[in-house]
């Protein structure tokens, strides 16, 4: 998690063709995520927005894909999530795993 001035980035490791989109980790320095969607034409890379901004209950809109297009290490910034927000969520999650 890296904190920026208008919201926070998320470090990425992405795995396409999952039965179901969930994190499932952590991978190095990156969240481990398991995506639903197959990688052809950027189905992989909207599911993982999708998914992120259902995880957040923010909007679609919010959420960017600024590296990794065509890799499985991604970066996304998410505009408007505030620090606290991102860390009780994911803390959340992983805690679970």
């Amino acid at each position: 998690l890296q904190i920026m001035p208008s919201g926070v980035r998320l470090k990425i490791h992405a795995q396409p063709n999952a039965a179901r989109s969930q994190i499932v980790g952590v991978h190095g320095e990156a969240l481990k995520v398991k995506i639903k969607a197959p990688p052809e034409d950027g189905r992989a890379n909207a599911e993982l927005i999708d998914f992120f901004a259902e995880i957040f209950g923010i909007a679609k809109k919010s959420i960017h894909l600024i590296s990794g297009a065509s890799s499985r290490q991604k970066t996304l910034q998410i505009d408007g999530l505030a620090e606290n927000k991102a860390r009780e969520v994911l803390e959340r999650i992983i805690t679970k795993l």
